[in-house]
């Protein structure tokens, strides 16, 4: 039996930071309140150089506008804390040995890798259930990147736009949220 489910594309592809931020905090009214006062000063070189790769603009301003916080009591979303760029660098890499256990034991007609490979998963959020939310990085740049969503209940499933308009519209209900729960539209910090 092949785990995986499918693709889903949004309607229309957004990529401007500030426009898709804007646009999750429309659908979820409360994330405004997590808001920082300044954006967070993260040192993305020492990030990105410790991943070998730069990360994509909309989760860059995600993380430096807000603390981490949870989307409907289940899909935890963070990055680096100023001064603890190395110890998320070092989180990710942990991570994604899980994430290349569960690559490894999928079966998907056509078999996913984790990064450095080409193409290869990249983690960005996780659930309280175990479930993972992962970049499919792409040789052509962060911009062009899709999310990957690799369900503990064995589910796989593509989403061709990037990470914070996946978000909004998983919140939003502008797409199945196949074999995870429906997310309410509410944020608090974690």
């Amino acid at each position: 039996m092949d785990d995986f489910a499918g693709t889903q594309a949004p309607v229309r592809r957004m990529t401007d930071p500030v426009e898709l931020v804007g646009e999750l905090e429309r659908v979820v009214p409360s994330l405004a309140a997590l808001r920082r006062p300044k954006p967070s000063s993260i040192s993305w070189q020492v990030v990105e150089a410790g991943l070998g790769l730069p990360l994509p603009a909309d989760f860059r301003l995600l993380c430096e506008l807000y603390p981490p916080f949870v989307l409907g009591d289940f899909l935890g979303v963070g990055g680096p804390d100023p001064g603890g760029e190395h110890a998320w660098v070092q989180g990710t890499r942990e991570t994604l040995e899980t994430i290349e256990e569960w690559c490894e034991e999928a079966d998907l007609a056509v078999p996913l890798h984790i990064y450095p490979a080409p193409g290869g998963l990249l983690p960005w959020a996780g659930s309280n259930q175990g479930d993972f939310f992962l970049w499919t990085t792409s040789p052509a740049g962060p911009q062009d990147w899709t999310v990957t969503v690799a369900s503990r209940s064995s589910a796989w499933w593509h989403y061709t736009g990037g990470a914070v308009q996946f978000l909004t519209d998983l919140v939003s209900g502008a797409l199945e949220p196949w074999a995870l729960p429906k997310i309410r539209a509410s944020a608090m910090a974690w």
